[in-house]
């Protein structure tokens, strides 16, 4: 990457800068391999945060899937993440995970989970059993949130269904655009299906495949292991046993260990971060955060293979204004990963981005991966159970993960002496509707829309790789003014 002009003599945030076009050769934005080469085998630079609100197992599923990798947060006990991770494993790498629910369960029930929004169903079966495979004959049909949602609250889903549920065999699949022309075959003559069918191998329900998750098996390479299943990445604190839950996590099948706190550039990191790159899991370690080179150089040292880079620019995030500490981030990961690149490792840049062109930035910057929380955290796949305002309007809770809710959840377990001395200190919010936007109300609309936005800005760089968009990223600067400029009016002048 290279600036226009001098090198700026201030930080700068992502807002402060823009990226220039330059001649490009690249033909079509479907010619551009985003695969982030930082050791994980994720084919996405797009990693959901560890932060209770934002990753579960059923968004790291999702996001896998498309080719991201999620962290599962360090806050969960240990055998629950254990048993997160297995379910992430056991799911379905080319067909979209069902989301079973009883005949009896109500369309109030079905909508507390997905949300009022084209393209989302869930499956209705008699008596299914959480955590067994089902047998096809079990399943009674498909329930699209459209129709969910224009019945009473009260509807049982069994008395909404009518006729024979469309099956697919798993084996009629194999080809992408094949699959994608059988689902329209199946489900031309059922509005009701949500353009959904329901994917059934040996007789068993294996997962389910609409129109649009059958197109995205034509543009998005899944994130897998050596075995062929989902990749999910799992926290450590710095506190307590660190390398006992490393190890662990590295047995329940986590590809990835993020080491992690508020403050990583102090002793208790270092000694913990050695801690876990001793046992030679053959796992990538990720640890942060920070946001200089000295804290690059003094992580890579201690045994990660990747730096967690941000303090202060998250949306839930008081830090800076609590303390005046962090850094704008586009300097915070222009530095960090210069120095990573020295020393061979890779960078993630943690938090600050709401629009696809902030990502496209942080990958400039030299980033590897970027890492989102808030932004999927309004998500029908984030944890937590969909909400409705009194306009009607679904949402999620979410918070950050100093704040005081997420305090009382990490030390619970505490005497009420000690746990109000953890509260006393805590920072960022505690609680914050996020909406789910209508027209994006999963976390794959969200990574439609911003790999679309990064392919065309590697595009414009002539890039067709990521390696290549760190190299031919043209970055100038601009006023408030130029930033203001660039947004889409929503009304006419």
């Amino acid at each position: 990457m290279d600036f226009i002009g001098a090198m700026p003599t201030v930080d700068l945030t992502y807002s402060d800068v823009f990226l220039v076009p330059r001649r490009s050769e690249v033909r079509s934005r479907l010619d551009v391999t985003l695969s982030p080469g930082d050791g994980t085998s994720a084919t996405l630079p797009l990693v959901a945060s560890n932060m209770n609100s934002v990753t579960g197992p059923r968004l790291a599923a999702v996001l896998a899937r498309r080719g991201g990798i999620a962290v599962l947060p360090q806050d969960m006990a240990i055998d629950e993440m254990e048993r997160a991770i297995r379910w992430v494993k056991d799911q379905p790498v080319a067909f979209d995970t069902p989301l079973v629910l009883a005949s009896t369960a109500t369309a109030a029930d079905a909508l507390r989970l997905i949300p009022r929004a084209e393209g989302q169903s869930v499956v209705v079966a008699d008596q299914p059993v959480p955590g067994e495979k089902l047998d096809a004959r079990a399943v009674k049909g498909v329930l699209s949130a459209s129709r969910l949602a224009s019945v009473p609250d009260d509807a049982r889903l069994g008395d909404l269904l009518h006729g024979a549920p469309a099956l697919i065999e798993a084996t009629e699949l194999t080809d992408s655009r094949a699959a994608f022309d059988l689902v329209v075959a199946a489900t031309n003559d059922d509005a009701d299906a949500a353009e959904s069918v329901c994917v059934v191998e040996n007789g068993v329900l294996v997962g389910v495949l609409s129109r649009r998750s059958a197109l995205r098996r034509t543009i998005y390479a899944p994130a897998l292991d050596s075995d062929g299943r989902l990749i999910v990445a799992a926290a450590v604190g710095i506190n307590g046993d660190a390398a006992a839950k490393a190890r662990a996590l590295a047995a329940a099948g986590a590809n990835a260990l993020v080491v992690d706190t508020a403050h990583g550039h102090q002793g208790g990191m270092l000694r913990a971060l050695a801690a876990v790159a001793d046992l030679s899991l053959g796992l990538p370690i990720v640890a942060g955060n920070i946001v200089t080179a000295d804290g690059v150089r003094d992580l890579v040292a201690a045994g990660a293979s990747i730096l967690k880079v941000g303090v202060g620019p998250g949306a839930m995030c008081t830090t800076r204004m609590m303390t005046a500490v962090g850094r704008p981030q586009f300097s915070a990961v222009l530095e960090t990963a210069q120095a990573a690149r020295e020393l061979g490792a890779h960078v993630w840049a943690d938090g600050g981005v709401r629009y696809p062109r902030d990502v496209a930035l942080a990958l400039a910057a030299g980033a590897s991966s970027v890492m989102i929380g808030s932004w999927f955290a309004g998500t029908a796949e984030s944890p937590g159970e969909l909400r409705t305002d009194e306009n009607g309007r679904q949402f999620k809770e979410s918070w950050g993960m100093a704040s005081t809710k997420a305090v009382q959840g990490r030390f619970g377990g505490l005497d009420p002496y000690e746990r109000a001395r953890k509260e006393l200190f805590a920072e960022g919010i505690s609680s914050s509707k996020i909406y789910l936007d209508p027209q994006r109300p999963s976390v794959e609309d969200l990574v439609d829309m911003i790999t679309s936005g990064l392919r065309s800005s590697f595009t414009y760089a002539g890039a067709d790789s990521l390696q290549e968009f760190h190299l031919r990223a043209h970055v100038g600067l601009q006023s408030a003014a130029g930033y203001e400029e660039g947004k889409a009016l929503p009304v006419s002048w």
